[in-house]
């Protein structure tokens, strides 16, 4: 049976997409410890991030620091922290959360955000992302 981030890589259900190539994912987490939470999945369905086959492995580090400029951009926070802990869904996942101080990162703050405070996040990350690699 395909994880639920399988059945988003293949549309089966939807997701608030910020980015998205032939390795990876990202998209806005569906329980967001901080607005912006990001999480980026390989395209390929394995637990463990030490499992994860290349060139999935390193897509999914590269993205997260170009998606993670973008969400620091947008939510102008004072950084951008990292977690891979995999508890909930059996597919590799690497959290990208705005933080202001330690306490951000703790997810016990998760929530799940209205569609409209969703998808405004994303129309930001999106034009940030576009700005970024434009160079401008």
């Amino acid at each position: 049976m395909s994880t639920i981030f399988t059945r988003i890589i293949n549309g089966e259900l939807s997701c608030f997409k910020i980015y998205e190539d032939e390795h990876t994912l990202a998209f806005l987490s569906k329980f967001a410890v901080q607005p912006g939470h990001v999480l980026i999945v390989p395209k390929v369905e394995v637990d463990s991030f030490v499992d994860v086959p290349e060139p999935f492995y390193s897509a999914v580090f590269r993205n997260a620091q170009l998606v993670g400029r973008a969400v620091q951009n947008v939510t102008h926070c004072k950084r951008v922290g990292c977690m891979i802990a995999g508890w909930d869904v059996p597919h590799f996942h690497y959290h990208l959360v705005p933080m202001m101080s330690h306490e951000d990162m703790d997810p016990k703050h998760a929530r799940e955000l209205g569609f409209e405070e969703n998808k405004a996040v994303q129309e930001k990350l999106i034009a940030e992302l576009s700005r970024i690699t434009s160079g401008q």
